[in-house]
């Protein structure tokens, strides 16, 4: 199988014309602003030298909002990967923005230097979040600059956040349905921490914000994970990358942060999964032991961080024992055994089934 590599070029603050009340890029990235053409090149050739032959490799433009810089500089900086691309020792190209950061003549330049894919920092569709936030655009930049992305051609990437000042779950959940609707080729979902040194950090210490518990964020991205999958749009990432500075009591200082977050919230989607299909099935569980028969890869989400979605299953369901039996491969199905009842799980076509009952 054809590895995938993504060679990050941090840029922060570069280009951003706004500071959120949540953003620390410096903080975030580790980096200063000072992004040389130099340095790009020192970063793709350092990379280069540690990937297998034969990967598909995808250059990447972090961490600020790439088309507000100057054009100047942007063709400087596009310039370096745009060669390597051209000798065939990358392959993709991809930057995240802004939203009010998209028009004809940027596309047109991205194009002319083959930019495949550009992600836009929508963070929330509801007005009174995005003004809460200090964000500086509105949600109509959303729409619109997401549908000049599609007309010229590139892949569209959305990016949104839970927990934001003035945010709900009906909040969150709302901007997911808008943004299903306008069909993004990939979202990630990141729930909002507080990051030393900012807005948001002194509005928590005057008691004007209350950052979302660990047990919210995982409920509320579990459900929007569950609805991007149900839609065959990928979640390719839940939660900042843990750093040396991302952790919980140095740059982080409250909020629902995890180094595994998203194993978290794909353990909790299995839960709601395989609790509707008891449900809807009405098996009778009291007294059983389950076994649970999976491909290998998703036995530590079906068993929980320290066994506690097995610790749950025995004690909400009567179960004397449950135990987890792997196999190869990355089957998406699942086998339930209860004595002599056996029952094949496809959890693709649990998660429609669930995502039809309680669409967001």
């Amino acid at each position: 199988m054809t590895r995938h590599y993504i060679i990050p070029i941090f840029v922060p603050h570069f280009g951003c014309p706004h500071d959120c009340v949540f953003c620390n890029q410096r903080k975030i990235t580790g980096l200063s602003t000072d992004v040389t053409v130099e340095d790009v090149k020192g970063i793709i050739d350092d990379h280069l030298e540690t990937f297998k032959r034969d990967s598909f490799i995808e250059v990447a433009f972090y961490g600020g909002s790439f088309t507000a810089i100057q054009m100047e500089i942007q063709r400087e900086l596009l310039r370096v990967p745009y060669e390597y691309k051209m000798e065939g020792k990358i392959h993709n190209i991809r930057l995240s923005t802004r939203p009010d950061a998209i028009n004809e003549d940027i596309l047109g330049l991205l194009k002319d230097f083959q930019v495949d894919t550009i992600e836009l920092g929508v963070q929330s569709l509801d007005h009174e979040v995005l003004a809460m936030s200090e964000r500086g655009h509105r949600d109509e930049d959303v729409y619109a600059s997401s549908g000049l992305i599609r007309e010229w051609g590139f892949k569209l990437g959305h990016q949104i956040m839970l927990g934001l000042p003035g945010d709900s779950q009906a909040k969150s959940l709302e901007t997911a349905k808008k943004v299903l609707e306008m069909g993004p080729d990939m979202i990630r979902i990141y729930p909002t921490l507080v990051i030393r040194n900012t807005p948001l950090e002194r509005q928590m210490k005057d008691g004007l914000y209350a950052p979302l518990s660990i047990e919210e964020a995982i409920e509320t991205a579990a459900i929007i994970l569950m609805a991007f999958t149900a839609h065959d749009i990928p979640v390719i990432r839940i939660g900042l990358q843990p750093t040396e500075n991302i952790q919980m009591g140095r740059d982080v200082v409250a909020g629902p942060f995890h180094p595994s977050f998203r194993q978290l919230v794909e353990e909790q989607v299995f839960s709601l999964l395989l609790r509707e299909y008891i449900a809807r099935n009405k098996i009778e569980t009291k007294g059983k032991s389950l076994t649970i028969k999976c491909a290998n890869s998703r036995t530590s989400i079906i068993a929980g961080q320290h066994g506690k979605n097995k610790e749950r299953l025995i004690e909400d369901y009567g179960l004397t024992k449950v135990r987890i039996i792997p196999f190869r491969g990355k089957d998406s199905r699942i086998i339930l055994s209860m004595e002599n009842d056996e029952r094949v799980i496809d959890l693709g076509e649990e998660t429609k089934l669930y995502i039809n009952n309680n669409p967001l």
